[in-house]
């Protein structure tokens, strides 16, 4: 739920930053600063930070950062909607991959409150595939959509894996460390010299984004990987919050529809009697 909220105060910034800035500037800024704040709580907290498993700790940030590069790529080929609600297929797939992979098992319980919460989130989104009245969407843009849903989806499942055997903070680490990198090239290539309030946002989402990687990470470790992910759905309600207080959006009986199913869905998983996992 920390992790929602954190994620949901850099969708604010971003979107502020984003009147100014280019996309790919915005997700450099993401990783430098996710990097710098790893690498100094790591010092800080005399963490080795290079892990054991690396080759999972690897995979991991190349998971996150496949499935960030094409989230963005979709969000630019789809309109908004459609992009976001094939993107957020990602806890099916985890749920998939958990059962397959990590031999967790798929209580009743769970799969009721991820139908709810993919009932709410098109809901809220109301996408013209299944609303009506859109254009007809593009094949490679939606095979990109659900690529970082897919990616997601694999990356919250190395996660529940690695936190067996690595820190929560060296997870976030090599996240940040593989995806300022990848970032860079486009970001030079768009590049816009920010003002006073571009860096202060810029400077803000990073932070942000820092602690909602904390809070999932920490989060992904404690709870069954298919259940952690479905929680994030939550975010959707923050972001309506966010909306009408800073944007002054209005709030349609859709959202609200939608922001009660992802509400219920939240409340089936926290009051499954599944027992959590022990964490670092």
């Amino acid at each position: 739920m920390l992790s929602a909220l954190a994620f949901s105060v850099m969708s604010v910034q971003v979107k502020l930053a984003g009147r100014e800035l280019p996309v790919a500037m915005l997700v450099l800024a993401r990783g430098v600063v996710t990097l710098a704040m790893s690498v100094t709580w790591l010092s800080v907290r005399r963490i080795h930070p290079w892990g054991t498993d690396k080759a999972g700790l690897v995979q991991r940030a190349l998971f996150g950062t496949g499935a960030l590069a094409c989230y963005f790529y979709a969000v630019n080929a789809l309109p908004l909607a459609e992009a976001t609600v094939l993107h957020y297929l990602n806890p099916v797939f985890v749920a998939i991959i958990a059962a397959i992979f990590l031999r967790e098992q798929i209580g009743a319980r769970l799969v009721i409150a991820i139908a709810v919460a993919l009932v709410g989130t098109v809901v809220v989104a109301r996408p013209g595939f299944v609303f009506g009245g859109a254009s007809p969407l593009g094949a490679v843009g939606v095979a990109v959509a659900m690529g970082s849903a897919l990616l997601s989806a694999c990356a919250y499942a190395t996660v529940r894996r690695l936190a067996r055997t690595e820190h929560s903070d060296v997870i976030v680490f090599y996240f940040a460390m593989f995806a300022a990198p990848i970032a860079l090239p486009f970001a030079l290539a768009s590049w816009v010299w920010p003002s006073p309030t571009g860096w202060l946002l810029m400077l803000g989402l990073g932070v942000a984004t820092q602690l909602g990687q904390t809070f999932m990470t920490r989060g992904l470790a404690l709870v069954p990987a298919a259940r952690g992910p479905t929680i994030g759905y939550v975010q959707i309600v923050f972001a309506a919050s966010w909306g009408v207080l800073l944007f002054h959006e209005a709030l349609s009986v859709w959202t609200l529809v939608g922001a009660g199913l992802v509400v219920l869905a939240v409340v089936l998983l926290l009051s499954s009697p599944e027992k959590p996992s022990s964490a670092h």
